[in-house]
């Protein structure tokens, strides 16, 4: 609509105004516009009456061009400042800037251009569209909420409550604690969205976002829609107690999901996948029936459907989370004692493992470090064995350092092998970084340097099968010395024997450096040296592995059957390889808390001998053993045993003669037929 129909509306005529009326914008009164906006055009101060007289014809206003070319207001003007000169284009014909005001260049401008006094007008829509690209003083492009970055967000947000970490420089703040969670770290497609592009990672998920029906958000994992629907599958959790600002929570099955449960465990003992298959049809979202399924494609080689079981799994398990329960405060607390809670224990194990093989790391050790806060004091998968081979693959140094330093004192982190060798390798990539100072890179130099030495002194079997998995030759100083050859590895006890090889075999990957393994052979050297002066921190070191790693605990074993390495699986006791281990329990702790108990089979396995079988074939109801005997006095009444046994045996024998009855042959009414075929 032009400016003549809207004035035309609004009822106004202009060649019947007087010159001075503020429609005109010559108002003598205060310097506000027809909508309380400032006057657009700014002319040096006392210069008002010049404006007035240069007004000649009041009907030039009405054939005024209406274009974009009108002067800016007094905001605009401020904002034009900060753009580029060349963008004002036709603007710069009337526009008169704040700098002009100071000046006396005010006058000649305003004097040969009077047609450029703006009137009422629709204005401030135009206004709008134009600021959306307009830059700020901070010069940065104003753009709309939902094309900024999510992760800028977040990280604005942290910042302004004091919780931002950047793990880059260094510097994580004190308030976080050591196992703080993020939320966002537990989406392996943030991270992929790091390395790839969100364009890559999200380019095909947008379409089919459009049509996806609503489901429930998680934080573990996001629900896909090739999964049945979920209902509640009798799975509850509860809240046990709290103890010193620690929470501590429990899972529950109701009496639905326990027989669920038992048809589970009648699957399993069949053998037969197909079983476990059929119940899932029944009910999907029973956790260990997923966990059990997923080992079987996994054995199958089929990935994708094992890594989409565990999804499901801990979809169903977080759909039943507590209220309270918080995955990042790190104060909530679960007992694997508990049968109920040793699913939510694998189940995010396993999905980790699915995620560092996915090329994950750093979603891995958020996972990781939930594991970890579930049950910090026990460890019941022993993830402690883990963190530090995620936290290099992630390049999170300052973290494995620093749990280093804040748990060495009560946790003797250094008498594992994996964090002997971890720590200080995580310093030596610190000394690597250029951003740091001079004074940090030194110190990180001598703490890696001084911290190797201790690990190759303590554990000398390290060294050989890592340059062995390495592909690298030993010097022939090093090769020919006893303190690393055959007999560090044969003279070392069984369990350290598998820590070692589960190291070995995990993290000799991040050994292949060419400088990390100059750095290393510097410092073999140098205890080669330490060893040749019989210094007495190697006989102290070799003291202790005699002492101790005796027998490993049972969460150290429970992690090498989760691991599957195979180095360390071979090197597991016969008493661990000889029982049978069940994927959606494996080696169940020895003083577990029973809550519900199975029911006694009423068939039960039949012992009975070859002639009780017969007899049982033609007199279902025989028994010849009676009813079983629950006293356990097996020996006082054998004898007794035997002779009702017997006197059953003979019963039932008279008892099937007495009932034998044999038939005559039917009678033929010609017996002397002639003998003809109809």
């Amino acid at each position: 609509m032009s400016r003549r129909a809207l004035r035309r509306l609004r009822g106004e005529q202009r060649g019947q105004e007087e010159p001075g009326l503020g429609e005109l914008g010559l108002d003598p009164g205060p310097e506000r516009g027809p909508e309380g906006l400032p006057p657009p055009v700014a002319a040096g101060r006392g210069q008002r009456g010049s404006a007035r007289s240069a007004v000649s014809n009041r009907f030039e206003l009405i054939t005024a061009e209406e274009s974009e070319d009108e002067p800016l207001s007094r905001e605009e003007r401020a904002d034009a400042r900060l753009s580029e000169r060349d963008a004002a284009g036709g603007n710069n014909e009337g526009a008169v800037t704040e700098e002009t005001e100071g000046n006396g260049q005010g006058d000649g401008e305003e004097a040969e251009q009077p047609d450029q006094t703006p009137v009422l007008s629709n204005k401030p829509r135009k206004k709008k569209k134009k600021r959306k690209t307009k830059k700020t003083s901070a010069g940065e492009t104003l753009e709309d909420n939902d094309l900024e970055d999510i992760d800028s967000l977040l990280e604005k947000i942290e910042d302004t409550n004091g919780l931002s970490q950047q793990t880059q420089s260094g510097v994580i703040a004190g308030s976080r604690p050591l196992l703080y969670v993020e939320h966002r770290n537990l989406n392996p497609e943030n991270e992929l969205k790091r390395y790839f592009g969100a364009r890559t990672v999200l380019g095909e998920l947008r379409p089919r976002q459009r049509q996806r029906q609503y489901v429930r958000s998680m934080w573990l994992t996001a629900p896909k829609n090739t999964w049945p629907r979920y209902s509640k599958t009798g799975i509850t959790m509860q809240l046990v107690d709290t103890r010193r600002g620690v929470q501590y929570f429990t899972f529950e099955h109701h009496r639905e999901y326990q027989q669920v449960q038992f048809k589970f465990l009648d699957a399993v003992e069949s053998m037969d996948p197909n079983n476990i298959v059929l119940l899932l049809q029944m009910n999907p979202y029973h956790v260990d029936s997923l966990l059990q399924l997923s080992d079987v494609c996994r054995m199958q080689e089929d990935q994708e459907m094992a890594r989409d079981l565990i999804e499901r799994a801990l979809y169903s398990l977080e759909c039943a989370f507590h209220p309270v329960f918080s995955l990042t405060s790190g104060t909530c607390r679960l007992d694997y004692r508990r049968l109920e809670n040793r699913a939510f224990f694998l189940a995010l194990f396993k999905h980790l493992m699915f995620l560092e093989k996915r090329g994950c790391p750093r979603t891995a050790l958020e996972f990781c470090k939930l594991i970890l806060s579930l049950d910090p004091e026990n460890d019941p998968l022993c993830v402690l064995l883990l963190i530090d081979f995620l936290s290099l693959r992630a390049r999170e140094y300052t973290f494995l350092t620093r749990m280093f330093q804040e748990w060495e004192s009560h946790r003797n982190l250094s008498q594992l092998p994996n964090f002997a060798f971890s720590v200080p390798l995580a310093y030596f990539f610190l000394s690597q970084q250029e951003e740091r100072s001079e004074l940090e890179l030194s110190q990180a130099r001598e703490r890696a340097a001084r911290l190797i030495q201790l690990a190759l002194i303590m554990f000398p079997s390290v060294l050989m099968p890592l340059l062995d998995h390495c592909s690298v030759q030993p010097d022939a100083r090093v090769a020919s010395h006893s303190f690393f050859g055959l007999n560090a590895q044969i003279s070392q006890p069984p369990a350290l024997n598998q820590l070692t090889s589960l190291y070995v075999g995990r993290t000799h990957s991040l050994w292949k450096d060419p400088a990390v393994m100059a750095w290393l052979e510097t410092n073999v050297h140098e205890v080669l040296r330490m060893v040749d002066a019989r210094d007495l921190l190697v006989e102290e070191s070799e003291h202790k592995r005699k002492m101790r790693y005796q027998s490993a605990p049972r969460n150290i074993y429970r992690h090498i059957i989760l691991s599957e390495m195979k180095e360390a699986t071979a090197a597991l006791p016969l008493e661990v390889t000889s029982q049978p281990v069940m994927g959606f329990d494996p080696l169940p702790p020895l003083d577990s808390i029973v809550s519900y108990t199975r029911p006694e089979r009423t068939n039960h396995p039949s012992n009975e001998s070859t002639l009780s079988l017969f007899f049982r074939s033609l007199l279902p109801n025989f028994n010849l053993q009676g009813d079983i005997r629950h006293d356990g006095d097996e020996e006082a009444g054998a004898g007794q045993d035997l002779n009702q046994g017997v006197n059953r045996l003979m019963a039932a024998m008279r008892d099937m003669l007495a009932n034998i009855q044999f038939q005559e042959p039917p009678r033929d009414d010609n017996p002397e037929g002639d003998g003809d075929w109809d």
